[in-house]
This record gives C-alpha cells, sequence and structure tokens, in this order.
C-alpha cells in the first residue's frame, strides 16, 4: 500500500491537481468552470490532497467563487471550503482569508445545496476565538428563522447549530427581536 503512495503518486496527484485550477482559470466556458470547480470541490474531501491545495491557492479560488453571480459556482465553492476546513491549517486560512463574512453572505442564497453548505461551514469554522464572528445576532435570527424551514435538512442543521453554537441567552435575544423574521434573507426553496 505505502508503495502506491510513494513520491511519484504524490506528484501526479499535485499535477492532476495543478492542471484543474490552471483549466479553470484558462477556459472561458461557463460550464467548463462549473465541472472544474465541482472536481475541486470533491478533491477538498480528501485530506491528502490538503496540502496541495494550499499551495495551488484553492482555498482563495473556493473563496472568489462565493461572489460570484453564478449559483452554480457559489455552490460548489462553499462546498469545497466545507470540506476543507476541518483541518486547522485550511480553518485558519479561510478565517484569515476574512472568510466567515463571505460564508455568513451565502446563508441568504435561495439554493438549497449553498445554505447547507455555509452553516455546516460555520460549524466547523466556530472556534473559541471565532465564535464572537459566527454567533452573532443576525446569524442567531437567521438559524431561528431556518429552524422553522419545512425543509428537514434545513431545519435540522440550523437546530443544531442554535444548541451547539449559540448560548440559551444569545437564541433568546434574537427570538425578542426578530420575533423569527430575519427580514432580507430568503429561505431556500423548498
Amino acid at each position: 500500500m505505502q508503495a502506491r503512495r510513494g513520491p511519484s503518486a504524490d506528484s501526479d496527484r499535485f499535477e492532476y491537481l495543478q492542471t484543474l485550477v490552471t483549466e479553470f482559470q484558462d477556459t472561458d466556458s461557463q460550464e467548463a468552470k462549473e465541472q472544474v470547480l465541482a472536481n475541486l470541490a470533491n478533491f477538498a474531501y480528501d485530506p491528502q490532497n490538503y496540502g496541495h491545495l494550499r499551495q495551488l491557492q484553492v482555498i482563495d479560488l473556493f473563496l472568489d467563487m462565493l461572489t460570484e453571480d453564478s449559483e452554480t459556482l457559489v455552490e460548489f465553492g462553499i462546498g469545497g471550503l466545507c470540506n476543507l476546513c476541518l483541518d486547522k491549517t485550511n480553518k485558519a486560512s479561510i478565517v484569515q482569508a476574512g472568510g466567515i463574512a463571505q460564508v455568513i453572505q451565502c446563508l441568504s442564497s435561495a439554493n438549497e445545496e449553498t445554505v447547507l453548505s455555509a452553516i455546516t461551514t460555520l460549524m466547523y469554522l466556530c472556534t473559541a476565538s471565532t465564535r464572537q464572528q459566527i454567533s452573532t445576532l443576525p446569524v442567531v435570527e437567521c438559524m431561528l428563522r431556518f429552524s422553522l424551514s419545512a425543509n428537514r435538512r434545513i431545519s435540522n442543521l440550523a437546530h443544531i447549530f442554535l444548541e451547539d453554537y449559540c448560548t440559551p441567552e444569545q437564541v433568546e435575544e434574537a427570538r425578542s427581536l426578530s420575533a423569527h423574521s430575519a427580514l432580507g434573507i430568503p429561505l431556500p426553496k423548498d
């Protein structure tokens, strides 16, 4: 098993990922960009790729996608970040690049997968040093609204967020201020 994962296999893996990044940057085809970004997001799931993806600045690429007009690029960008952010080094890179605010913006997406990945990413990014940035009153209000969603996946994740990443006082304050009206943040389509 070790022989297959030697320096040559590692080098091949890096070269393949580098080819994907180059293809993403060079293509003018929206469809090709989406397909390559989806592939990169899938490769972000494998911890063996983390170092290569950092070296190729794929974290920055994923963050850049969060502000795109294409909902598909946003979905794959946040999905890639979600896959990467359990790693401490990747988490630090995302936080240092201002990624928390960008991930929070994804909560207003009408795309269910984008919202699910955004909530999950926020949970993964939450540490003692980032909790104040993540569990802000607008985010808690949004999670209260999501907890009422008919969409069980979103509702369940929002309940977990409220229970595990917010204090009872934060939830109560958000409840009293908003009465579940996180204005301007539409619920994803069911």
